[in-house]
């Protein structure tokens, strides 16, 4: 296993875990113009599949996470309670799970900036290719689209940027500025260079506003697209959209009442047990009618030819190629699933302790591999077909990256903030239907029935990139160090709120040619905490 690993990294070149110099900004540039699209419908669909296409690229090869947007759902997953990694010399994650090196000067700051903002690009070079006065009604759809992606991408960056309130460090930049609530600068199709060189940081408000316009253009035209393609978004992924951005901002109305219109805007129901929990399809195909979004890579995509470059290698422990085999294998948190009801099917998507109920009961793609794995080990994402050895089967994969279970339960939670009976009906209802019929629970305050939303969502989507917003958005502390964790030594951190890594510093490079960022950055997190360490 060993030596297939080094083989396939040797051929990819890659380089030291921390690197402090700065790398080229390049931007996709490839594609038609926009007198091209005047006459060709080809080149607006060429323009169109690059979006999703962008999901999957491999933008970075000589970063061990320079592997697309799964690469920043990890990112943020390992920020939180939720996932704990195995320490490794191949983790090439650990500076955000131990809280190194990701102040404005690093590598590993300026790789997410640049995969954002090249992102955006992508869906800027689209929406500035289409004349609204001459599109046909298809173009009119692939500009909904883009403009859907634009939005996704913007509220992605929105919360991880904006500085909130925290236990170590102050709103104010290191030059004294006040950053509360600032989130990223905004470019569109229509900025020009020249505005990019003082382009500050948006408020909350002007950005929340942004993305919704976008949204609500979207909504009114992505039909007219005629696309029937999960890669894409849909109206359902748009009204899904929605439900995020006012869970951000904290509008319930219209997050419940979105959440609901997108659970009713397709033939959408949530997993079922086979389909969680087989060896060969588990959260690994976009054929189950949950999935409202996902991306999709084959064995064309450069992220697959790597070998570990890729969603599979990193996040499945059942492949005998990847980073996973080599050692960062992934565990939930033994907090968390020491929480999760032995009725509920989910509990088997991780590895069962020995000595419990359901030791045993775990299904591998090869049992001698299953009993060599750790207590915790996440069983969740299999390789494409149940393929362990091949990687261009294996890691031809799909992940998730919009489940229609995570609006039943936005739903719930929007629910419970205006009326706690609400919200713990709607949780219940869920739960009983869909994944533990003899789930209850005794939570009644509006806190608490948050709480438990907020639990349920944790294990729902552990792995898939939406925990960090929620421990972000509720002022929710990070708790690594207990007796009994999983956590490494290092990274057993303890906060008393939401930690002061999870507001991301922009990059040192963007100060230097945005005079409206510079003196405006959030402080650097790194070495505020202390990991816990056991009283004995």
């Amino acid at each position: 296993m060993k030596n297939k690993f080094k083989y396939i990294i040797g051929a990819c070149c890659m380089s030291s875990l921390f690197l402090t110099g700065c790398i080229d900004e390049v931007y996709p540039t490839s594609g038609a113009t926009s007198e091209q699209l005047a006459s060709s419908s080809k080149a607006t669909e060429a323009l169109l599949w690059a979006m999703p296409a962008y999901t999957n690229k491999l933008y970075d090869e000589d970063a061990g996470y320079g592997w697309g947007y799964g690469s920043m759902m990890h990112i943020r997953d390992v920020m939180t309670t939720d996932v704990a990694v195995i320490s490794s010399n191949y983790d090439h994650y650990n500076s955000w799970e131990s809280n190194t090196y990701i102040g404005p000067s690093y590598r590993s700051t300026q790789v997410i900036w640049n995969y954002f903002w090249q992102y955006v690009l992508t869906t800027n070079n689209l929406i500035s290719a289409i004349d609204e006065n001459s599109a046909t009604d298809v173009q009119i759809g692939y500009l909904a689209i883009a403009k859907a992606f634009r939005a996704s991408i913007y509220l992605d960056m929105a919360q991880m940027y904006e500085f909130l309130p925290n236990d170590k460090t102050q709103p104010l930049s290191p030059q004294g500025n006040n950053i509360l609530n600032l989130t990223v600068p905004i470019v569109t199709e229509k900025t020009t260079e020249e505005e990019s060189y003082d382009n500050p940081r948006a408020t909350r408000e002007t950005m929340s506003a942004f993305i919704l316009s976008d949204l609500e253009y979207a909504q009114s035209h992505i039909k007219s697209a005629q696309i029937n393609n999960k890669t894409v978004p849909s109206l359902g992924v748009v009204y899904g959209l929605k439900a995020r951005l006012y869970m951000w901002i904290g509008d319930y109305e219209n997050a419940q009442k979105n959440a609901r219109l997108a659970i009713e805007s397709g033939n959408y129901s949530p997993m079922t047990k086979d389909e969680c929990l087989n060896i060969k399809k588990g959260f690994n195909s976009l054929s189950p009618k949950s999935w409202m979004w996902g991306a999709q890579t084959t064995g064309d995509d450069d992220v697959v030819k790597t070998g570990i470059l890729n969603w599979t290698s990193w996040l499945s422990n059942e492949t005998d190629y990847g980073y996973a085999a080599a050692g960062p294998l992934t565990m939930i948190d033994a907090s968390l699933y020491a929480k999760i009801d032995d009725n509920d099917f989910r509990k088997l998507l991780w590895k069962a302790p020995k000595g419990s109920d359901l030791e045993g009961q775990n299904e591998y793609i090869n049992q001698t591999w299953g009993e060599s794995l750790p207590t915790y080990a996440s069983l969740k994402f299999r390789p494409n077909e149940g393929n362990m050895a091949d990687y261009k089967i294996g890691s031809a994969s799909a992940y998730p990256l919009m489940r229609v279970e995570e609006m039943y339960l936005i739903e719930a939670e929007a629910a419970a903030h205006k009326n706690p009976a609400d919200g713990k009906t709607l949780l219940t209802k869920f739960m009983t239907s869909y994944r533990n019929p003899s789930y209850t629970t005794s939570a009644s305050s509006a806190e608490e029935v948050v709480q438990e939303v907020v639990l349920q969502k944790r294990i729902e989507l552990w792995g898939e990139g939406q925990s960090y917003y929620d421990f972000k958005r509720l002022d929710m502390p990070v708790i690594r160090g207990y007796e009994g964790t999983n956590f490494s030594e290092a990274r057993r951190f303890n906060t008393t709120t939401r930690p002061a890594w999870m507001n991301f510093c922009i990059v040192q490079t963007e100060g230097n040619s945005n005079a409206a960022v510079k003196d405006y950055n959030n402080p650097d997190p790194a070495g505020l905490y202390t990991p816990w360490v056991p009283s004995n």
